[in-house]
């Protein structure tokens, strides 16, 4: 046998001259590959029929790939044979496309691949380094067993289940022959984990494959820095690969930025066609979609603008028509998918196939010190931690979370053996907890790496696992050890920062503090005044800032300056304004200005903002700019702010720029009056033909109601009951509940209980309650309540917040404070804050409480 490429396709091309030639062209390309793939078969020490089966294809394929001098092999039967074999699947397909122009007499060259752009050939992708869950291992092949040999271990990998195809694949196609077609487009695919999102945008670009499309998954150092390295380099007839998105379009500081550079990609005619599909759990869609509190920073505006209309659901169970399907190809022969029928509950084939029960079988299972561990690693996911968990955090974390007993068993390597219990896999590539090594970020020579992108070995907790325990530990506050642990390990300032977010929401005020100092000490200190004064500390509050005052940190002063006035102490500010005034400091001078003045003193004020003039500080021109005005010196007060403006100071460019518009005075003094008039004759109209107005809107809500919408039966409802007519909106909210909307059958329930009926309301409400509508529990305990029934009503407030109602608590919270249940009441009220939620107007009761916080077991924080 010949040892070397360069043999192999020297025999070949003798051959090539032997037979005459059929090919246009030398034949050199073809040939080259041949060697390759041949090459890469003998080294796997597998036979033709071995490989054929290790790649999916016919045995009379692969021998006409490795010896037809005359018919080039197709890209996907190269893509197949190198991935079968470990080959270089780019090199190989650039060889074949090569080939193919040799045999067409064209003239296109392997280095033409380099020109696609970033990303590999679909057909060359393999799906599992796309993260679709392995369904299991494959089994010996019967075929081989029956004549003494067996598969190279190398062949035995996970097998995909043959695909069972639900209403969002259509959605998909769609996106899919668009694109083919030459339209560029995106689609996310929304749902919980392990429900088949990655495996259907799989299948989905499977046609994309044989017409030569290119597949591009940035995770290289991170996936958000991958993603905004290289996304212009992103060529036409590419698929960009975004599976898991939250970790692209959620990342704090790159989110937006992927954002706006994939709409970018997207509406940009010379980079299509290209398509981008990526996937999301529930809870990430919503706060990417949710809009801002008014106030609130808005931080995912571009990220809502990317995904609007183009998220489709994806249940978590296959429905009857699924399982049917599903039962077809288990009949037919598929061994994985009729094991996961035969185990799944309620639908949830996916998460079968995914592993998922054995992974919580695993859980439940674990020894002590396993356990231990997944729960500081749980602890830490659902409280904001990274996916990459630091082995010193949680082995120092699971301390806490065994009993003494467990505690004293522990051996010297006791963290060892749990973590390979845990490392163990359940299903293919699963396994509980997983070694992984988080890639460094790239820096150029001399640039200092940042300590949290440092490398180590970290762990990273099974998605599965993750979500389960969202929802089983979603009540409990970690131990003091999981505190400690990230105080010391976790380095990541994003971490630290949502950790410390955490901390602070559940009440465990000390640990915030703490937590908030790794991330900055200056930040700390304020949140640390905010707690005193959020208890009516004023006192404490003003102690810290004067210790910070003493160690020379120049923002408590002002701080603290604003603290004493406003406790209406304008003398004892002044004082802390007088040494930094007189030493020029221009903040100090302009404050002390602003009392000055406030005291009727303009005179000692504008020399004081002189002086801050002198000292560079543009906001004192412009403030002595309005107090030279003030004393009618128009044109000493026009000269200051022009010098304010030619400084830089954007208020005072925005005041001289309107100047420069017509009479913007008059026109002003004239506004009132026109407004006054616009809106009078805007209501006149109104008020004469506000009958035929509102008709007409009726007119159009009962056509989007007939047109199937509920929302307009919802609001012909409440148009209803607020024109005085009960019975109208009684028969539109029964409309709307048919149509299976949960807030109208509470409206319903309400029209009932408010009619005396109370039993009729609740058997309304019973439904939605048998399938965990959280609403439904809580309209109930308004029922029960009303009625006299407390223990009734706190049974089904209990309810509510077990299926996620986030105002049950505070609802409980009232109701065992009416009923004289103080212990119980604070118990409520511990509840809701180791869930991490939001006190509502109580918040104060909670300061009031427990003033300075409470420690990770719940007891009360002493003064620290």
């Amino acid at each position: 046998m010949m040892d070397t490429v360069e043999h192999v396709v020297a025999g070949k091309r003798g051959r090539q001259g032997l037979s005459g030639g059929t090919r246009k062209g030398d034949g050199q390309a073809l040939a080259e590959l041949q060697a390759l793939l041949e090459q890469g078969r003998a080294k796997a020490r597998m036979d033709q029929t071995q490989l054929a089966r290790r790649a999916g294809l016919g045995r009379t394929t692969v021998s006409k790939a490795l010896r037809a001098i005359d018919q080039v092999p197709s890209v996907t039967t190269v893509a197949a044979m190198a991935k079968a074999l470990g080959l270089d699947a780019d090199r190989l397909l650039g060889l074949q496309r090569q080939a193919d122009a040799e045999a067409q007499g064209l003239t296109e060259t392997a280095s033409d691949g380099a020109r696609e752009g970033i990303g590999h050939p679909i057909c060359a992708c393999d799906p599992y380094d796309l993260e679709v869950h392995p369904a299991g291992a494959a089994e010996g092949d019967a075929a081989h067993a029956a004549a003494g040999t067996e598969l190279p271990r190398t062949a035995q990998v996970p097998v995909l289940p043959g695909y069972v195809r639900r209403g969002h694949d259509e959605v998909l196609d769609q996106v899919v022959q668009a694109a083919s077609a030459g339209r560029s487009g995106m689609l996310v695919l929304v749902g919980s984990s392990s429900t088949g999102k990655t495996r259907a945008c799989w299948e989905a670009v499977q046609p994309l494959a044989d017409m030569g499309w290119r597949l591009w998954h940035p995770f290289d150092p991170t996936r958000a820095e991958a993603t905004l390295a290289d996304i212009r380099r992103v060529g036409p007839r590419t698929v960009l690969w975004l599976n898991e998105a939250q970790h692209y379009l959620g990342d704090a500081q790159k989110g937006p930025d992927i954002a706006a550079a994939v709409r970018s990609l997207l509406t940009d005619p010379g980079a299509g066609p290209v398509l981008v599909l990526g996937t999301l759990w529930p809870e990430y869609d919503r706060a990417y979609t949710a809009l801002p509190f008014p106030g609130e920073s808005d931080r995912f505006a571009q990220v809502r603008a990317l995904l609007a209309g183009r998220t489709v659901p994806v249940p978590d169970a296959f429905d009857d028509a699924a399982r049917s399907a599903a039962r077809d190809l288990a009949a037919a022969g598929d061994r994985v998918l009729a094991a996961a029928l035969d185990r799944a509950e309620a639908g949830r084939v996916t998460q079968e196939l995914a592993g998922a029960p054995e992974l919580l079988h695993r859980f439940r299972t674990a020894s002590p010190p396993a356990r231990a561990l997944l729960h500081a690693a749980m602890d830490a996911r659902r409280l904001g931690a990274g996916l990459h968990l630091p082995l010193a955090f949680l082995t120092d974390a699971a301390v806490d979370y065994l009993t003494d007993r467990e505690y004293d068993g522990l051996g010297p390597d006791w963290a060892e053996q749990a973590l390979a219990e845990l490392a163990a896999p359940v299903h293919g590539r699963l396994a509980p907890l997983q070694r992984a090594r988080r890639r460094p970020s790239r820096r150029a020579p001399g640039v200092r790496r940042d300590r949290d992108t440092a490398r180590g070995v970290v762990y990273r907790l099974a998605d599965y696992l993750e979500q389960h325990s969202r929802t089983e530990r979603r009540g409990l506050c970690p131990p003091a050890s999981f505190w400690e642990a990230a105080h010391h390990h976790v380095t990541d300032v994003q971490d630290l920062g949502r950790l410390a977010h955490a901390a602070e929401t559940r009440h465990r005020l000390q640990w915030a503090y703490h937590l908030y100092k790794r991330v900055d000490p200056w930040f700390a200190l304020k949140r640390q005044v905010g707690f005193r004064l959020r208890a009516d500390d004023r006192e404490g509050a003003a102690e810290l800032l004067n210790e910070a005052l003493a160690q020379g940190c120049r923002a408590a002063l002002f701080e603290l300056v604003h603290l004493r006035l406003g406790s209406g102490d304008r003398q004892a500010a002044e004082e802390l304004l007088a040494e930094p005034a007189a030493s020029g400091d221009p903040f100090a001078l302009r404050e002390l200005a602003a009392l000055r003045e406030r005291a009727g003193d303009a005179k000692a004020a504008e020399q004081l903002l002189t002086e801050a003039v002198r000292a560079g500080d543009t906001q004192a021109l412009f403030a002595l700019s309005w107090l030279r005005r003030a004393a009618g010196d128009d044109e000493g007060a026009e000269r200051l702010l022009v010098q304010a403006a030619d400084a830089g100071d954007a208020v005072a460019q925005l005041i001289l720029s309107e100047h420069m518009q017509d009479d913007s005075e008059e026109l002003t003094s004239s506004l009132p009056h026109h407004v006054e008039a616009s809106a009078d004759a805007d209501a006149a109209p109104l008020a004469e033909t506000g009958s035929g107005h509102n008709q007409s809107v009726d007119l159009s809500l009962a056509e989007a109601a007939e047109a199937g919408q509920p929302w307009a039966t919802i609001e012909l409802a409440r148009r209803r009951q607020q024109a005085g007519d009960p019975q109208g909106a009684e028969q539109f909210f029964t409309n709307a509940a048919e149509a299976g909307h949960q807030w109208a059958v509470n409206q319903l329930a309400r029209l009932r209980h408010a009619a005396g009926d109370h039993e009729g309301a609740e058997q309304l409400l019973a439904e939605g309650a048998d399938r965990g509508e959280p609403t439904a529990f809580f309209e109930i305990a308004r029922i029960r309540r009303a009625v006299g029934d407390l223990p009734g009503a706190e049974q089904a407030l209990n309810r509510a917040d077990e299926t996620g109602h986030p105002q049950a608590l505070i609802e409980l919270f009232l109701l065992l404070t009416a009923a004289g249940d103080d212990a119980r009441a604070e118990d409520t009220v511990k509840r809701a804050l180791n869930a991490g939620k939001a006190w509502g107007g109580t918040r104060r009761d909670v300061f009031s409480m427990w003033s300075y916080g409470l420690d990770p077991d719940g007891t009360p924080t002493p003064p620290w």
